[in-house]
């Protein structure tokens, strides 16, 4: 941990000392909620986000925050490793790969004419509200799932420092979880607002008590949302080692997924709570998780250390330095392509649209690992070697 701020009603315990000001701003909000337990802890890739800094982990009594989760709930990443030496893959091999996955996967806006795995016909499944907003979107959300979406969500091939290749996805709940996120942020906005409550609008944090309807209701669907999201994951994968066995004579172990959007009921200090990882994850003792770079940089296989005063969490990336029209307007295409060229990566930053995504708009991801050496021990290291981006 770096420092700690003791000026608001909870102190602010951070692991960076680079914040910028619109997240300070953010996470003093958080401290001073009515409800806030215990302390807020700001994650080393912490950056502004909307209500709540991306990066941030808040431990709520009684309530909880719909942009305290996000608009993509369940968003995260799953890892599986292969057989394959790194040394051992060409890059021509690398490429027909790509491009059999963007055959498989679509991206961006993109979606599928119909239910693509064939098994998530029924409905009724963990967090199902009948007359929710799953079932309103449900049709949309079906054809959505195995679609990588678009933003910083990515497929990418990766050599480990164990020596072996490894294949990342990270993607979300497409518009799904945007359209629960909204329906019950403005429920709670109306009720706060009904209520007089203390907690300005303007700081777009409005709460939902867990004992009323719409508490659990958005409980419910949020749960609903982050299953639909590793399932989304699941089926980008499957696509994606589809892909690679079609090309190359290769073998996959088990899976690592990780979601660092969502709210759960945990114990801390002695209390339960709902705990708020907004781009943050779970970091228990012993617990195995992933911390994706930015594009051209490296990722981390994690074990968690239990650290109490992060909540058990830590990062969930390199975080943003930059916004997205703030790199696309400083950042040199030329530059930003030569990095990745040097380094031998198939890349997707071909024109000025996809600087926003560029290694030069994030933070240095090795800055983010050591700020956080007391909440994670690295167990791989994870270079790129092609990605496709949203």
């Amino acid at each position: 941990m770096d420092h700690v701020i003791t000026t608001e009603r909870q102190p602010i315990k951070l692991w960076l000392n680079d914040i910028e000001d619109g997240a300070l701003a953010q996470a003093k909000h958080l401290a001073n909620l009515p409800f806030a337990f215990k302390h807020i802890a700001l994650m080393p890739d912490c950056h502004q986000g909307y209500g709540m800094p991306i990066g941030g982990v808040m431990a709520a009594r009684g309530v909880i925050v719909p942009n305290a989760v996000g608009v993509d709930i369940g968003c995260g990443v799953m890892a599986v490793k292969t057989n394959l030496e790194h040394h051992d893959i060409k890059a021509g091999e690398l490429k027909q790969v790509l491009g059999a996955i963007r055959q498989f996967v679509p991206v961006g806006f993109e979606k599928h004419r119909d239910d693509p795995s064939g098994q998530l016909t029924s409905k009724m499944s963990n967090g199902y509200i009948p007359e929710g907003i799953v079932e309103r979107e449900w049709d949309n959300a079906v054809r959505s799932l195995g679609t990588l979406g678009g933003g910083n969500h990515f497929i990418e091939i990766q050599a480990g420092s164990d020596g072996y290749v490894c294949l990342m996805v990270h993607s979300g709940s497409r518009n799904l979880g945007f359209q629960v996120a909204k329906h019950y942020n403005n429920i709670a906005v109306a009720s706060n607002k009904e209520w007089f409550s203390a907690v300005p609008k303007e700081h777009k944090l409005a709460f939902l008590p867990l004992d009323s309807a719409e508490g659990y209701e958005y409980l419910c669907e949020m749960r609903y949302c982050v299953g639909y999201a590793a399932t989304n994951r699941e089926i980008i994968m499957a696509k994606v080692k589809q892909a690679m066995a079609a090309i190359i004579d290769v073998e996959f172990f088990e899976h690592i997924d990780i979601a660092h959007n969502y709210a759960a009921m945990e114990n801390h200090f002695g209390q339960n709570v709902m705990v708020h990882r907004k781009g943050a994850i779970r970091a228990r003792n012993g617990e195995i998780g992933l911390v994706p770079g930015s594009q051209g940089t490296s990722s981390y296989i994690i074990e968690g250390k239990g650290c109490q005063d992060s909540f058990e969490s830590c990062s969930h990336g390199a975080g943003r330095r930059m916004s997205r029209t703030q790199a696309r307007r400083e950042l040199d295409l030329a530059d930003e392509k030569k990095r990745l060229d040097d380094a031998g990566i198939i890349h997707s930053v071909c024109n000025k649209k996809d600087l926003d995504e560029a290694a030069g708009a994030y933070k240095d991801i090795m800055t983010v690992m050591a700020n956080q050496a007391d909440l994670v021990r690295v167990l791989v290291e994870l270079e790129p070697l092609a990605v496709i981006k949203g």
